[in-house]
């Protein structure tokens, strides 16, 4: 057996998402959207359900879904990719990620990441060879530490990835920061993955920016983005690539020996919500910051302490001054088991030396579900802490 795989435990959003079903708990664990799904979008896919093709598409994708990608990508980012060479539909942002760093490093090659991460990059880098090279953001405010990153670019790094909106920490990357990143890029000519999977969602006046859109990065850049955070639909699966057509064309060759293609009806519903659904996916941050604010608020009033989150679905809290269990997996255990709140231990997102003292809490989810989840928190609070 594959030493990577065979070594891995069951992801950790799996395996509490299950608890949550099994104890009846509130799920602000795994990131789904709850109650936000448009309703037009899901009519237009039960009629493409009846209209569309169910053959395989294009490994490409639809050139409907390519045509709409690259027009929203000017639309709101101010580049124009040509659909037909630098863009690609993927079945998610995960294999998204998955065929890029599969197409892109060597064995041996230094891949250069930023934690806490999202937990698919570091066993997909391994998996494919490469070494990955890990450099953490502290919190509360998650600042580029730039010498430990220069130092790195300087060891020979071929990729970095850098997610902005960030998960698990919301953060979102500042011009400054990004000038920051392409400057060694360019000067160490390295490719970036850049996992923008919640480019709408950013909160308090800040703003996204698209690494590629930078000096220098459009032809060094593989932009990740997805339907299912734009929509609020992760169970579609449908994401999407935009590179250079000297980089797509490598990821395309993974992307084939991958999932191949995705659902065409998929594809027809989101294409047609890119190009008349921009009200829903503009606005939609106003109604998730509303719901960032009711969480932040009454996880205050529970006892944790609340970091700063300006993007994404999630909020990160620190609980010791709640328990005497600093283990962060144990004590998600607890809350889900006693609680009746599950929610994800923020060691997960980290390779090494893992600190310990936070958990993450997912706040895309109803406003019934934070006020039930708030209620059982605070009760605990009150009564028997874990």
């Amino acid at each position: 057996m594959n030493s990577i795989f065979s070594n891995l435990g069951t992801t950790i959003f799996e395996t509490m998402s299950g608890l949550a079903v099994k104890y009846a708990a509130i799920n602000l664990g795994q990131g789904f959207p709850e109650g936000l799904e448009p309703a037009p979008l899901l009519e237009y896919l039960a009629a493409c359900a009846q209209a569309a093709p169910h053959q395989y598409p294009s490994m490409m994708g639809t050139m409907a879904l390519r045509q709409a990608v690259a027009r929203h990508e000017h639309s709101y980012w101010g580049y124009q990719p040509d659909p037909a060479t630098e863009v690609m539909v993927t079945s998610g942002a995960t294999e998204a990620l998955a065929a890029s760093l599969l197409a892109l490093i060597e064995p041996g090659d230094k891949v250069l990441v930023l934690e806490p991460l999202y937990d698919s990059y570091l066993p997909i880098i391994r998996r494919g060879g490469g070494v990955p090279v890990c450099v953490r953001l502290e919190a509360p405010y998650w600042t580029l530490p730039r010498e430990p990153i220069e130092a790195a670019f300087r060891q020979g790094v071929k990729v970095l990835i850098v997610n902005s909106p960030t998960n698990p920490s919301g953060k979102v990357f500042s011009f400054d920061e990004l000038r920051f990143l392409a400057d060694l890029a360019c000067r160490y000519d390295a490719t970036v993955i850049s996992d923008e999977v919640y480019e709408h969602l950013t909160y308090d006046e800040q703003r996204h920016i698209p690494l590629s859109t930078l000096p220098g990065m459009a032809e060094r850049t593989v932009k990740i983005g997805s339907a299912g955070k734009i929509f609020s639909v992760t169970g579609w699966k449908v994401g999407w690539i935009v590179a250079a057509p000297k980089l797509l064309g490598v990821i395309a060759k993974a992307h084939q020996f991958l999932t191949f293609t995705t659902p065409p009806m998929l594809q027809a519903a989101v294409a047609w919500g890119l190009d008349t659904q921009a009200e829903y996916y503009t606005t939609l941050a106003t109604i998730l910051a509303a719901r960032r604010d009711r969480l932040s608020l009454g996880l205050s009033g529970a006892g944790f302490s609340v970091l700063p989150a300006s993007g994404s679905y999630f909020l990160t809290a620190d609980y010791l001054a709640l328990t005497t269990q600093p283990d962060d997996v144990a004590f998600c255990m607890q809350l889900v088991e006693r609680v009746g709140v599950a929610a994800i231990p923020v060691s997960a997102f980290y390779a090494e030396n893992i600190p310990t003292g936070s958990i993450r809490f997912c706040f895309a989810k109803t406003d019934q579900a934070i006020d039930e989840a708030v209620i059982r928190l605070q009760a605990w609070r009150d009564g028997g802490k874990c």
